[in-house]
């Protein structure tokens, strides 16, 4: 999509893509862009060389395309006085539980600072070949990395048609999808450009993955006029898929059904009362004691005086630290560790008040 077609990449089109970005971001709307292009954009600056179809061959042009994927990027939003960050990924990013807490403090970092995060699939340095629709299920994780309420697939295409439109005149737009079934997936088509790695069905996969954890997602054509502007405020633009669950209470069920707790945390009386009864998160003052050996990231239970537990969640600090920094403030982490991953031991987000 972000070479309309051609060899090179779209700089007029891509500059309009910005304008609109930037002014969602100009109006206070939190925006992460997750771009696909690298490869192509390596061809381009290399002049398109004979080059044998060998794994070595893609991630030759990916470590050379992607300097200039986020060069491109870069220069367009600064024209409007925005700045850009670079986050490269692997799907073990968003499967290693402390690397998935990395990469989310990064990217929240860059929003609280009003820096747009630009996600890329780090395919330099995969190990395995770089897969059809990667940047399309990469966008769906990145969604539920950064709480997103939206995600927009942007392609060649108005949206998922009910036949395929460049054969058949009769095809009609779906606008709306409450279910996706395989019938619905026998519909989508693939890349034809040959320059990307996504088409219809991986956008329809990455729907799917983003809207079962409360996102909603519209797959749309990105040289419709304000495509960007007008999904988000809900002017019917391409083919709307309806979010499954709230995104939080998604959160909760993964931390209730995922793996087995590694320690538990015991708190004092007002911990227990700010946790359970008022929302908050946990913070190190009302620790009083850890048992078990966890790391960061791993799944911990919350327990009273008396052992009883209260809540389960994911620790943002290790055992080790925790039996550090327990009973102690939060603005004096830093002091005792040498570093610290924010005030909260558990975050509220990653908690489920049992």
């Amino acid at each position: 999509m972000l070479t309309s077609g051609s060899r090179k990449l779209d700089k007029a089109h891509l500059v309009e893509l910005a304008r609109q970005m930037a002014s969602l971001m100009k109006a206070g709307v939190e925006v992460v862009l997750c771009t696909s292009g690298a490869i192509a954009a390596g061809k381009e600056h290399l002049g398109y060389p004979e080059l044998p179809d060998t794994m070595a061959s893609k991630q030759l042009l990916a470590a050379v395309g992607q300097s200039q994927l986020i060069l491109a990027w870069s220069q367009l939003f600064s024209i409007y006085g925005l700045h850009v960050g670079q986050l490269l990924l692997t799907r073990a990013d968003l499967h290693d539980r402390e690397r998935y807490l990395n990469a989310r403090d990064s990217l929240n970092a860059l929003l609280a600072n009003g820096i747009i995060p630009i996600i890329n699939e780090n395919d330099a340095v995969a190990t395995t070949e770089i897969k059809v629709g990667d940047n399309d299920n990469l966008s769906a994780r990145a969604a539920l990395l950064c709480d997103a309420d939206m995600l927009i697939l942007l392609t060649d295409q108005k949206g998922l048609f009910d036949a395929d439109p460049r054969s058949d005149p009769n095809a009609k737009l779906i606008t709306e999808v409450a279910n996706i079934d395989d019938s619905l997936r026998m519909l989508a088509g693939g890349a034809v450009s040959g320059l990307g790695t996504g088409g219809m069905a991986t956008k329809l996969e990455a729907a799917d993955i983003a809207r079962r954890a409360g996102v909603e997602v519209v797959i749309a054509s990105g040289h419709h006029k304000d495509v960007i502007q007008k999904v988000v405020c809900s002017t019917p633009v391409g083919t709307h898929f309806t979010a499954l669950e709230n995104p939080l209470e998604s959160r909760k069920q993964w931390i209730l059904a995922g793996p087995a707790t590694r320690g538990q945390i015991k708190l004092d009386p007002g911990a227990v009362a700010a946790v359970t009864d008022k929302g908050k998160s946990l913070l190190s003052k009302g620790i009083t004691e850890i048992n078990g050996q966890f790391q960061r990231g791993d799944t911990v239970e919350l327990v009273d005086i008396t052992g009883k537990v209260c809540a389960k969640g994911m620790s943002r600090y290790s055992s080790k630290d925790l039996s550090l920094i327990a009973g102690k403030h939060s603005d004096s982490i830093e002091l005792v560790l040498g570093y610290d991953y924010g005030d909260a031991v558990v975050h509220r987000n990653d908690m489920v008040v049992l």
